[in-house]
């Protein structure tokens, strides 16, 4: 029997992690060891609590106002003492935030092999997401096996002088999590609220967004409420004092806007499931909303997705107010448009990705 601990720390590595997690359990050859982070606190707790997940390990190294700092020495010091414990024949890891590469360094001091799930990624800006693009370059290249969601993420990797036999093209895993998580019976007190209009799911939080470029994001869904009765918006809001103090600012006299504290995973898909347009600057929404039939605006100027955007499911709009406002005023306005995103195949997978992923473990292994 191998062991294979599965480490991650935040809401969207989770939401990709536990279909693995899930479907390794199913695998007689497998010793799973979860161990959690807390790199995000409630967000986590309600996805593992979601898919009935609990953890061998939490490292809980979130605190007040954590720096990257913070979470690079905390998991270190922290998830050392785990690895040298538990010994496990390799360690899987997801993405691209700050938990994922200092797990992965971890790892790799201690001689451990590493599986980078969602490997390949790429903007190729350093900065652009920031700090994520450093995390996923970094973890590829501490990484054995390379779990690519896409066949342009393999290339990339390929690119790099990564070892072909050690790439493996898998489809994303958060597609698998759809097939849990969507619900036709669902229903949500905010849902009935924006019944009859056209709902817009909003997300913006990214550390590069802060500050001018969230107000100018903010201002355009304000100005399309007020050219549009008809549309309603809901933003489950990130626990980020900065976001809310921005969103407080512009949408205090918007009465057709509920900022509400974030989904757990199963609402959230489900809102998804029943928005019309989704406005995000989130990456893993990305991937997910196409599978929903769902048109998604990227508020940013890169993506390390661009399969969405070369096949039609995503459009990226940038931090100007103007831009933003523009293609949601398209989106509502122009019905050819709007089907022609809704309805393209989603580049990202069939929601197999998981079994791929132990199929591939247990040969490899």
């Amino acid at each position: 029997m191998k062991k294979i601990m599965l480490v991650f720390g935040t809401r969207p590595e989770a939401i990709k992690m536990c279909p693995v997690i899930q479907e390794l359990s199913k695998r007689s050859c497998f010793q799973n060891i979860v161990c959690v982070t807390g790199q995000h606190r409630e967000m986590l707790d309600q996805v593992l609590n979601s898919f009935d997940i609990v953890p061998e390990y939490d490292l809980t190294i979130m605190k007040k106002n954590q720096s990257l700092f913070d979470i690079t020495n905390n998991v270190l010091d922290k998830l050392k003492a785990v690895l040298k414990k538990e010994k496990p024949d390799i360690m899987l890891v997801h993405g691209d935030t700050t938990t994922t590469f200092a797990s992965a360094l971890t790892a790799f001091y201690l001689e451990i092999p590493i599986g980078h799930v969602e490997a390949g990624l790429r903007t190729y800006d350093i900065n652009a997401p920031y700090p994520e693009e450093f995390n996923r370059q970094a973890t590829s290249s501490l990484s054995k096996f390379h779990f690519a969601p896409t066949k342009l993420a393999r290339q990339n990797l390929i690119d790099e002088h990564k070892r072909d036999e050690d790439i493996f093209v898998t489809g994303n895993t958060a597609i698998d999590a759809l097939q849990t998580t969507i619900k036709k019976d669902y229903i949500h007190p905010e849902l009935e609220w924006a019944e009859g209009s056209r709902l817009i799911l909003l997300t913006a939080h990214r550390r590069e967004n802060l500050g001018e470029p969230l107000f100018k994001m903010f201002s355009a869904i304000d100005e399309i409420l007020k050219s549009h009765s008809n549309v309603k918006v809901i933003y489950p809001i990130h626990f980020n004092p900065v976001v809310r103090e921005t969103a407080d600012k512009v949408f205090k006299n918007t009465d057709r806007i509920h900022i509400i504290e974030p989904l757990d995973v199963i609402s959230f898909h489900n809102f998804m499931a029943r928005s019309y347009i989704v406005v995000t600057d989130s990456g893993g929404i990305q991937e997910e909303a196409p599978s929903l039939g769902k048109p998604v605006l990227v508020m940013r100027n890169t993506t390390e997705r661009p399969e969405g955007v070369d096949a039609g499911t995503l459009k990226l709009v940038g931090s100007d107010e103007e831009i933003i406002f523009s293609e949601i005023e398209n989106l509502l306005n122009n019905l050819e448009d709007y089907n022609r995103m809704s309805n393209i195949s989603n580049p990202y997978g069939d929601g197999k990705a998981s079994i791929r992923i132990a199929d591939i473990l247990e040969d490899r292994l």
